[in-house]
Parts: C-alpha cells; structure tokens; sequence
C-alpha cells in the first residue's frame, strides 16, 4: 500500500500531464478548471503532510516522555545507593591511577612501582555478557545447600571481570597477564612475554596480528604449582591483589549506571531536537 505521501507526490503529476495535454485555446472555463484540480491536489498534499507530521511528533512526544520516566527512575536509584566502601577504599587509599572515559566501555588503572609501568583494563562489557543466577547442579535454586553457598558469598558474589594486565620495563619488553577477578580473588589464565611492549597493548591490527605470532606459554594453571604461587605473589606486591579484586566488579557496577543514564539523555536529547 503506497504512503500518503507517496499519493501525494504521484497525483500532482498526472495534473499537470492533463494540463499539458489540453490546448490552450480551450479558454478560461478550461484554464479554472485545471486550476481547480491542481488546488484539490495541493490541498490533498498538505493534508497528507500534515497529519503525517502530526502522527510522528505525537510518537515523538510519548518517547520523550518515557525517557524523562526513566531517566528519573534511574537518577532517583543512583541518588540512595551510596558508593561501595571497596570502591571508595580502593580510589582513596590504593597505588593506581584511575582512567575513566566517560561514554566509552573500558575502564583502565595505571602505576608506577619501581621501573615498572603498569597498566590494568577491564570492561562493563563483562557485565552486561553476565547472566545471574546460572550454578551448576549442586548449586541449583531450590537446593538448600546451593542457597547457602549464594547466602556465604555475599558481596563477593559477583560478575566475572576479565583483566588485562601489562607489566612493562624500559627496554625489556612487556608480561602480558590474562587473569578474571571473582569473588575476591584473582585467577591468571595465561601469562605472554614480549620483546617489544607494544604488542601487549594492541593498538593497531598489525600489532594484534604480530602479537599472535608470540609463543604465548603454556596455561598458567599447568605451571609447576610452586611457580605458580610465585607468580601470584609477584602480582600482588604489585597492588593485584584482593582488594582490586573486589574493587573491579564493583566500580564497573557504578560506570554501568552512570553509562546507561548518560545513554537516556543523549537519546532523548536527539528526540527532542528540532
């Protein structure tokens, strides 16, 4: 079925190739007639414009009123939630750095500890991938046990954050640490060494290509476990420990928040613009 619009535009033309097709020496009675038939045919198109342009700022309307709705919802939840104590602790009392950008998924931590430079990122992409409440058999809802394993967790019972860890010293290249912070603590998947510290950070397509090629180690998990505890101590000397641990999930929680308000009144601004 053609728009109103569509028929609007498509009548005006046949108008004026009936005009065109009359000779003028048909004399006035003919001139008003057509004059007549091109009015109707502009005032249809009006018409037809019109109540499109009405239906579609009454939509417009009801949309910006649902985001007002919610925005106030979510700014009336981020006004009584105060901040955690982990995150506060970790901002005013921890080594790193924090970089924030506001609008962007990424959240990354910096610092100095001796020669070493060391970057920390993670992403509220892992949060909005987690689905709560998914535990295997014995942890099921309903069970009691399961219920009191949820009850023990508490606080610490949340998302999986994944890290991206870089450790770099001038002129010696980089470690690389895929670890997961969870429940207060911090696993280490995989540990990678580069000779040259821009392949830990991937900022362009030839260096992820480049840092693929690197032998990347065997999985941390089947390491001697003596050089695993080593290796664990190692990072937390260097401020990974638990506090971060509990810190990440945390803090992504609050930037999630903040991202989905921001997100509301960006949209609605556009809404509402002329």
């Amino acid at each position: 079925m053609m728009s109103l619009r569509a028929v609007a535009r498509t009548a005006a033309p046949r108008a004026l190739r009936a005009v065109s097709a009359s000779p003028i020496t048909l004399g006035r009675a003919t001139v008003r007639a057509t004059s007549n038939v091109l009015r109707t045919q502009l005032s249809q198109k009006t018409f037809s414009t019109t109540v499109f342009r009405a239906a579609a700022t009454e939509i417009d309307s009801e949309l910006s009123e649902k985001l007002s709705t919610e925005i106030g919802y979510e700014q009336d939840i981020a006004s009584n939630e105060p901040v955690p104590a982990t995150v506060k602790d970790f901002l005013e009392n921890g080594p790193f750095e924090l970089v924030d950008t506001p609008g962007k998924e990424d959240v990354v931590l910096k610092r100095t500890f001796g020669n070493e430079q060391i970057t920390i990122s993670f992403s509220i992409a892992d949060l909005q991938n987690y689905e709560p409440g998914m535990f295997d058999e014995d942890t099921a809802l309903g069970d009691e046990e399961g219920a009191q394993n949820e009850e023990d967790m508490g606080e610490d019972g949340g998302a999986p954050v994944r890290l991206n860890i870089v450790i770099e010293k001038p002129s010696k290249g980089a470690l690389n640490i895929d670890a997961v912070a969870q429940d207060g603590s911090i696993v280490v998947d995989n540990m990678f060494y580069y000779h040259d510290a821009k392949l830990a950070h991937g900022d362009s397509a030839e260096t992820q290509h480049a840092a693929q090629a690197v032998y990347p180690g065997p999985p941390f998990g089947t390491l001697d476990e003596d050089l695993q505890v080593l290796m664990e101590r190692y990072l937390e000397d260097r401020g990974i420990n638990q506090a971060l641990a509990l810190f990440v999930p945390d803090y992504l929680d609050m930037k999630e928040q903040k991202e989905y308000l921001r997100w509301l009144n960006n949209l609605k601004g556009f809404v509402d613009a002329q």
